[in-house]
């Protein structure tokens, strides 16, 4: 049952993804692609919780934490309303969160997290991977802007850059994005570092995952601070956020791939 509970999700997922093709959104009722994604957000939420939540603490494996992540992510864009201006990002996140759900059912073993019983370390952890989700969401946003104003610079912006919003509207906003992102990673770090024995029960260590965290947010506060004093933008931009997003996800979901996957532990 909750085998076929994932199926479903993947299926809604790829179900409103076509949706939203050019194509087959002019076919479609309004408000079918909006019902069908509310539909396998509720029910995805409703998977991934049976998959984490158990007696014995969470169970935050690489699969439950991508298939989580995946869809934080599609949560997000939905919410802050890039899956509606910037269709490229709903083309790509939401068949990635289709194939993501699919992956808790195929844990191996279970990677309980026993601290997170605790609130405050309930608390941290969500507000990770909530930093996490916006940050991927960025990423891609950044990615079709990109290629969007390529498009307008070679003179062939398409139908889907004509009924886009200005690109430095798009822009303004994607920086709003991420500075709430950057507040709740800064906040993520220094509730780590500064209470991880009352959290965690043991002191802050030197880890791989603590090192490309940290560059990870150097990599955003340097953005930040090039856009504020510089005005940073297209190119430049988009590879700071690129390598910022790049070094979170091995931090995080990297280090869990080659503890779990690689090194079977």
């Amino acid at each position: 049952m909750i085998i076929l509970l994932h199926v479903l999700v993947a299926a809604i997922y790829a179900a409103t993804a076509w949706l939203r093709w050019p194509r087959a959104a002019t076919r479609a009722p309004r408000g079918v692609a909006p019902a069908l994604l509310a539909l396998a957000l509720i029910l995805h939420a409703i998977a991934i919780s049976r998959a984490i939540i158990g007696p014995g603490g969470l169970d935050l494996s690489f699969v439950n934490a991508l298939s989580l992540v995946a869809g934080l992510a599609v949560l997000a864009a939905w919410l802050t309303g890039v899956l509606r201006t910037l269709p490229g990002v709903a083309a790509v996140v939401l068949p990635v969160a289709a194939v993501c759900a699919l992956l808790p059912p195929l844990a191996a073993s279970p990677h309980r997290v026993a601290f997170a019983g605790d609130p405050w370390a309930a608390v941290h952890i969500g507000i990770a991977l909530v930093a996490y989700a916006l940050f991927v969401v960025v990423a891609l946003q950044a990615l079709v802007m990109t290629g969007l104003e390529k498009r307008l610079h070679r003179g062939h912006p398409g139908a889907a850059a004509s009924a886009t919003p200005p690109l430095l509207t798009l822009e303004r906003y994607m920086f709003r994005l991420l500075t709430v992102g950057f507040v709740l990673l800064t906040l993520t770090l220094a509730s780590g570092m500064l209470f991880s024995e009352e959290l965690f029960g043991t002191p802050a260590t030197l880890t791989n995952k603590i090192v490309f965290t940290v560059a990870g947010w150097v990599a955003f506060a340097v953005l930040l601070f090039g856009r504020w004093r510089y005005g940073w933008r297209g190119r430049t931009a988009l590879k700071w956020i690129l390598a910022g997003t790049l070094l979170l996800v091995l931090g995080y979901l990297g280090s869990k791939f080659v503890r779990e996957v690689v090194l079977g532990r």
